[in-house]
C-alpha cells in the first residue's frame, strides 16, 4: 500500500493523489471552506475517472435546510449526482461519540448541559459509520443507495446522562442550557463566529424533535444491528470518569 498527499484547497495535488484510483471516500474537517473544498474534491475525482464515490453527509441534508451544514451537504450530494459516476450517500444523526465533548464538564461538574430539552434523537455510534463506510467503499451492491445511520433507540439528553450515571458509578445531571449559555460556552473556548451560529442552527432540530426517526441504514448496509448507547457508555466510560 502507498500513501500519497493531497490538498483539499490544491486541485494539481488532488489530480495526482487520485491518479489510478477507481473508489474514494469523501470526508473533511468541519471548517468554513468545506463546501468549497469537497466540490474541488468532485471535480478531481471526476478527472480522474474514479468510478465510485462515498460521501459522509448529514441525517436530513437537504438544499432547503435552515442549517447551513446540511444545505452544504446537499450542494456536494447534487454535484456527485450530477457527474455522472456512482455514489452512495451516508446520512449518520448526532454522533454518540459528540458527547465526549462534555467529558471535561462531566468529571469537573457532574453535569451535561446542551440546548435540546427533552427532544428525543436516534444518535449513532462512529465505529457504525465507520463500518458502513468501508462496506460502501470496499463492497458491490451499494451504488446509488442513500444510507441513513442511527441507533437502536432514540433518547433524551437525561436519557443519556443517565446511561453514564450508570456505567460510571456516579450521578452525572442533564442541565437544558439556552442558546445564549451555548453561545457564551463557546465563545469562552475562542470558537470562530461561523461554527457557533453553525452549531446553534445544528441544535434547533433536534430541540425541535426532528432527529428522533429510527433508521434500518446500519442493517442495511452491513446485516448487523446498530451499537446501542448502554454499549458506548460502558466503552467510553474512563473518558467520563474523574482521573
Amino acid at each position: 500500500m502507498t500513501a500519497v498527499e493531497g490538498d483539499f484547497d490544491q486541485g494539481a495535488s488532488l489530480d495526482q493523489a487520485l491518479a489510478g484510483v477507481e473508489r474514494a471516500i469523501l470526508l473533511t474537517p468541519s471548517t468554513e471552506h468545506a463546501e468549497a473544498q469537497q466540490l474541488r474534491f468532485v471535480k478531481a475525482v471526476a478527472r480522474a475517472g474514479v468510478r465510485h464515490l462515498v460521501k459522509l453527509s448529514q441525517f436530513a441534508a437537504s438544499p432547503d435546510s435552515p442549517v447551513r451544514f446540511l444545505r452544504y451537504h446537499a450542494a456536494v450530494e447534487q454535484a456527485i449526482r450530477n457527474s455522472g459516476m456512482d455514489w452512495t450517500f451516508l446520512h449518520p444523526n448526532l454522533f454518540m461519540q459528540g458527547m465526549l465533548q462534555f467529558s471535561g464538564m462531566v468529571r469537573d461538574k457532574g453535569m451535561i448541559a446542551a440546548p435540546i430539552g427533552d427532544a428525543h434523537v436516534s444518535v449513532v455510534d462512529v465505529r457504525d459509520n465507520a463500518a458502513v463506510a468501508a462496506a460502501a467503499l470496499t463492497e458491490h451492491g451499494h451504488a446509488g443507495r442513500t444510507y441513513t445511520l442511527t441507533g437502536p433507540e432514540a433518547l433524551t439528553h437525561a436519557e443519556m446522562a443517565a446511561k453514564l450515571s450508570a456505567a460510571t458509578g456516579r450521578p452525572i445531571a442533564f442541565v437544558d442550557a439556552s442558546e445564549d449559555d451555548m453561545r457564551h460556552a463557546m465563545t469562552e473556548l475562542k470558537m470562530p463566529e461561523w461554527q457557533i451560529d453553525g452549531l446553534i442552527e445544528d441544535y434547533a432540530p433536534y430541540r425541535r424533535g426532528e432527529a428522533a426517526e429510527i433508521a434500518t441504514g446500519v442493517r442495511e448496509a452491513i446485516g448487523q444491528e446498530p451499537r446501542g448507547f448502554d454499549g458506548f457508555a460502558r466503552d467510553y466510560a474512563d473518558a467520563f470518569s474523574p482521573k
